[in-house]
């Protein structure tokens, strides 16, 4: 696997470090990354099934109105 090399603030990671419960900036890190991705996806879920629910509903034949 690629590794990448940054920089970030040091009170920003020990924040992390903290709020993760982790013991060394490398996993608080990825710690956060991991997380992020997470929640990418259960967004992508969610919007899926309202998107599909609102193509279904609109698909449906209309009422005759009048």
């Amino acid at each position: 696997m690629a590794k990448v090399n940054i920089s970030l603030d040091a009170e920003l990671v020990v924040e992390v470090m903290a709020l993760a419960g982790v013991g060394s900036p490398q996993d608080a890190v990825e710690a956060v990354v991991r997380d992020y991705i997470a929640r990418g996806h259960r967004t992508e879920t969610r919007t899926e099934f309202k998107d599909r629910s609102l193509r279904e509903t609109d698909a449906r034949p209309q009422e005759p109105q009048g």
